[in-house]
């Protein structure tokens, strides 16, 4: 079974200012790594002051309406940092997190299946280049069922505000 990653969603909130984000507000979001956890603040535009040092990854994006259905919409860019960001990770909830994420990016055409190689140790991995860079990516592979794969999707969405 996969560990909860306790990633905190979108909370309307300006991490600097403390008010509250409304339909239609710009907003600048920022993902760290903290204590070997993602963290997420949300920014008002009027108060972010560019990404802190160490930053996994920010974006921009507009408070939708909450009474609209919302279809995520996918950052290809943003999905490339946290992968990147995870490389040489050994922690199980995050070699899950980055294979999801290297799924994705290859439904997305942005990563380019290579080849399935087992590494010294037993261990399975996929071998991706990027389309765009040319660069070419061992990613471990945890064997993970159906059901886990979607469950740590439905992570990968949380943190990235695309539920």
């Amino acid at each position: 079974m996969i560990s909860e990653f306790n990633i905190q969603g979108p909370t309307r909130l300006c991490a600097a200012s403390g008010r509250e984000l409304l339909p239609g507000d710009r907003f600048y979001a920022v993902l760290t790594d903290e204590d070997g956890k993602f963290v997420r603040r949300d920014f008002a535009a009027d108060a972010w002051a560019g990404p802190p040092a160490g930053a996994v990854a920010f974006w921009v994006g507009r408070v939708p309406a909450s009474n609209r259905p919302r279809k995520p919409t996918f950052n290809d860019e943003l999905l490339i940092d946290c992968f990147n960001h995870l490389a040489g990770t050994t922690d199980p909830d995050r070699l899950n997190f980055r294979y999801v994420v290297a799924l994705l990016l290859m439904r997305r055409k942005r990563l380019k299946f290579e080849d399935a190689q087992t590494v010294p140790g037993g261990t399975p991995v996929l071998v991706v280049r990027d389309a765009r860079t040319g660069a070419r990516h061992e990613v471990a592979d945890p064997r993970l069922s159906e059901a886990e794969i979607v469950a740590v999707q439905d992570e990968v969405f949380k943190v990235l505000g695309w539920e």
